[in-house]
């Protein structure tokens, strides 16, 4: 088709009112059209010339191309790689559909309604999901500075999809068989500073310890921070054992603030969290780290772009 012909049909489509359906259906051909040569074109961008995942050396040599991406021999093991080579996008198909299925999580779309949109399979769908979520957590987390805000949440634990259940299954998710914070529930621990940097933690079953918080909220915490928390005793031993400045507010007694000491921002996140999930109509508990995550990135409004997506999966650690 000439230029000649582009013109005349982009005039014929000003002249008639398309519908949102129609609108989304051309956005997928144009973007079906386009797409393939541009996420190669990221990846090798964002990739540079990576060094061998193998051995870790930095000097290697062109050595051809594979399926549209340039191929590199290692100097000193001599095995080849690409840049997709190690990281969690390695061996996936259909390149030519990436950064559509990108938009897709970024706008929260199901597996079935997004393996629709892309024209994959829902397996397929699933199995983006998950990989290019995980893509995402190569990237360091923050350090968390200033006033910092950590608190708990809980959801029943779920073995949904599992073909071997270690309980009896429950009717539509069900309820925990005991009130209160039990082993029937995972623990979901998410700190945040003022300048809006969050860390979540998925930390096991049951309430949170001490020894937990050492693990996980220890390494993201700035030496001078100040850790806001509930009155739980887990964190005042933690803050104790790790030499954290720490505030606690007594929320079971009414209290919601003391000056500018508050969990109301840790708190928020949580419900957003609850109402983001509802749509995927439950979460097995081994994926929850993924789900957790995908909001983070969500949350902070960093990656707003399927390019943006595709460059922090690929760029080298």
């Amino acid at each position: 088709m000439g230029t000649a012909e582009v013109g005349a049909l982009i005039e014929a489509l000003m002249q008639q009112q398309l519908s949102e359906d129609q609108v989304t259906l051309l956005q997928g051909l144009l973007a079906s059209v386009e797409q393939p040569g541009q996420c190669l074109r990221l990846i090798e961008e964002a990739a540079g010339r990576p060094p061998c995942p193998h051995c870790g050396c930095q000097r290697s040599h062109r050595c051809g191309q594979a399926s549209g991406l340039q191929r590199y021999r290692c100097v000193i093991c001599r095995r080849s790689f690409n840049a997709l080579t190690g990281t969690p996008l390695a061996r996936l198909r259909l390149r030519d559909k990436w950064l559509h299925y990108l938009q897709c999580l970024i706008e929260s779309t199901p597996v079935r309604p997004a393996a629709k949109r892309v024209a994959v399979a829902k397996s397929t769908s699933f199995r983006w999901r998950h990989r290019f979520v995980a893509a995402i957590f190569r990237a360091p987390r923050p350090q968390l500075s200033g006033i910092v805000e950590a608190d708990e949440t809980y959801h029943l634990e779920s073995q949904k999809g599992s073909r071997h259940l270690d309980r009896p299954p429950r009717k539509r998710g069900g309820k925990a068989s005991r009130r209160g914070i039990s082993r029937e529930l995972d623990c979901i621990l998410v700190a945040r500073d003022r300048n809006r940097q969050t860390c979540d933690f998925v930390t096991g079953r049951g309430p949170v310890s001490a020894r937990q918080l050492m693990k996980h909220l220890k390494p993201v915490l700035a030496p001078d921070a100040l850790l806001v928390t509930d009155a739980a005793k887990a964190y005042q031993a933690f803050a104790k054992q790790a030499g954290i400045t720490h505030e606690a507010i007594n929320v079971r007694a009414g209290i919601r603030s003391r000056g500018a000491l508050h969990i109301q921002g840790v708190n928020g996140w949580h419900g957003r969290f609850n109402t983001w999930l509802r749509r995927f109509n439950g979460v097995a508990s081994r994926y929850l780290a993924s789900y957790t995550g995908w909001l983070r990135v969500l949350d902070a409004a960093e990656l707003t772009a399927p390019r943006h997506w595709l460059r922090v999966a690929v760029a080298p650690d």
